[in-house]
């Protein structure tokens, strides 16, 4: 099993910088891949960004050069740097990983106002 903690989200202007917190627990050591994916009102959970155990990354389009995806492995912590937010970024984000199986956290809010 393994348990996600999210963190970081917020109200910002347009033009800012949120840093998002996954911190895991639990079984770690199966995590294979992680990543970011948010939902805004009415639409369909999209793909962030993701990063492998290898350190493979991969970005939506909608976000490369603004959003880094990176991880502390000391802290068993993954991390969503996004600068220059725009009014389309707003969602509620989520952590996700695979380790065996598919774990999701709660869901952290992130509203970009223009």
């Amino acid at each position: 099993q393994v348990q996600l903690v999210e963190s970081g989200g917020g109200l910002v202007q347009a033009g800012e910088s949120l840093r998002l917190s996954c911190a895991a627990s639990g079984s770690i050591f199966s995590i294979n891949v992680m990543g970011w994916y948010r939902q805004a009102p009415g639409k369909q959970r999209e793909m962030v960004a993701t990063l492998t155990r290898t350190g493979n990354t991969n970005y939506a389009d909608s976000v490369k050069g603004r959003f880094t995806i990176s991880r502390d492995n000391a802290k068993n912590t993954m991390y969503l740097q996004m600068n220059s937010l725009k009014p389309e970024d707003t969602a509620v984000y989520y952590c996700k990983v695979i380790a065996f199986k598919i774990y999701w956290g709660q869901g952290t809010q992130v509203t970009v106002s223009s």
